[in-house]
């Protein structure tokens, strides 16, 4: 049964992401055939086809690698400027296709101009009012935003639904009412173990001596009514070792307890590295998730973009870690990045975990789609090529650079020529395709597990 209920949670995890793939393409193509483009492919994957079929002008199928997907779409790169020592020949649609030639260039020249003769062989005459390079700049950023907009959008609908029913677990609402009381004073270095039974002795806590309950709920301490855990935490740390008196409420009936709190050295707020002597007493507070609408959940992803946005930059670092894990220099950061597929044991190990129920598990595959999801939209964002992000550049820049020339009223400078960036995009494709595999292979040798 366990073992069924992992392939259950692995092959639900993988169809949501292929579904997510599908889907960022579909944001792509759709406003490209709305704006009178030409999309002769739409794929699934990568690699060697295994199934496709022709519906128009556009083939639709699915790939052997499920690691992405794309469009093709007619007409990205525009024609190159006709040079000296230049090859010329002009297409089926009249238009010159320049061939720069080896012996008077360099690599990356020689791939930007075999890259732009490949993308012309596609043109036909009838092409020419369709191509992408030719449509407004508003129109390029709407066609290359769709997709991880659509990424960005899927994430969105995940956490508003959870939030608004399960809630949002990462960010507890905390009450007044008791969920433990410590039975001895535990130091804040080791705090979480099981008290010994000399501490028990020795160093019993306030609350237990006091006799406070779990599921009571504190009303008031030392005479000042309290309507939060910050307010009781407050008053409890600044009582030092002086008498408390606490008002609880105890199945519908309030009681007074009185004892006195004890100084001890205790860490103020999480991260904190060096501690600070306060009173302590000896409870620890209930949380449940926080509920929230569309507001909230608006809030709650603009705090994920300043994370994603840390996290895009310590990348690198962070998959170097990986690799030094891989070859066993150092242990894998439990909060590093995973691939899909690290993501499919985590699903797998959720699903099959038998001491979480079935609510939590459907909470967690769901939010870790949801976090995938949020995580490609803002990755295809950046601005470079070949990511979305990278179009989005240049096609801003364009509309720039002409509103500029309009406005001083000069010459329209033209297209911006996306094809000069492609030894950036040959560049970028390769770290990410190195990064990939080493995540991939992290994720088989050194995997993270939900106990990480």
């Amino acid at each position: 049964m366990t073992a069924l209920l992992y392939i259950l949670g692995v092959v639900v995890f993988v169809v949501a992401i292929l579904a997510s793939i599908g889907l960022h393409e579909l944001g792509h193509m759709i406003p490209a055939k709305a704006f009178g483009g030409k999309v002769t492919q739409y794929f699934i994957g990568f690699g060697p086809t295994v199934w496709s079929k022709q519906v128009g002008e556009t083939e639709y199928g699915v790939k052997a690698i499920p690691l992405g997907g794309y469009v093709k779409i007619v007409g990205m790169l525009p024609p190159a400027a006709l040079e000296a020592a230049d090859e010329v020949t002009v297409d089926s649609a009249g238009n010159q296709v320049v061939r720069v030639r080896k012996s008077n260039t360099g690599m990356f020249t020689q791939l930007i101009s075999d890259a732009r003769a490949a993308e012309w062989e596609l043109v036909g005459p009838e092409d020419s009012d369709r191509l992408f390079y030719k449509l407004p700049w508003w129109k390029k950023v709407i066609v290359m935003a769709g997709g991880p907009s659509v990424n960005i959008l899927i994430a969105f609908g995940i956490f508003a639904a959870v939030f608004a029913t399960y809630g949002n677990a990462a960010d507890p609402a905390v009450d007044t009412t008791i969920a433990e009381v410590q039975a001895c004073v535990i130091p804040a270095e080791e705090d979480g173990r099981p008290c010994t039974a000399e501490e028990l002795v020795e160093s019993p806590a306030p609350a237990y001596r006091a006799g406070i309950e779990v599921g009571d709920r504190v009303v008031s301490f030392n005479g000042t009514e309290v309507s939060s855990w910050d307010q009781v935490q407050r008053l409890v740390r600044a009582n030092g070792s002086g008498p408390a008196t606490v008002v609880l409420e105890r199945d519908g009936q309030l009681v007074t307890v009185t004892t006195n709190t004890t100084v001890t050295p205790r860490f103020l707020e999480s991260g904190d590295t060096e501690t600070q002597e306060v009173g302590f007493l000896g409870v620890r507070p209930s949380t449940r998730p926080t509920t929230g609408g569309v507001g909230y959940t608006v809030t709650q992803m603009g705090d994920m973009t300043v994370e994603v946005g840390k996290a895009l930059v310590t990348l690198p670092a962070k998959v170097w870690g990986v690799a030094k894990a891989i070859v066993g220099v150092e242990e894998r950061d439990p909060q590093g990045p995973v691939s899909i597929v690290g993501g499919g044991r985590l699903a797998g190990e959720t699903a099959s975990h038998d001491e979480i129920p079935v609510k939590e598990k459907t909470v967690s595959l769901l939010m870790l789609i949801a976090g995938f999801n949020f995580f490609i939209g803002m990755f295809n964002f950046v601005p470079l090529l070949p990511l979305d992000g990278g179009h989005i550049a240049s096609a801003l820049w364009e509309g720039l650079r002409r509103g500029r020339a309009r406005l001083l009223r000069r010459p329209d400078p033209g297209y911006v020529d996306a094809a000069k960036l492609l030894p950036v995009a040959y560049v970028v494709a390769s770290a990410l395709l190195v990064m990939g595999v080493v995540l991939i292979v992290g994720d088989l040798v050194v995997p993270l597990s939900l106990e990480s």
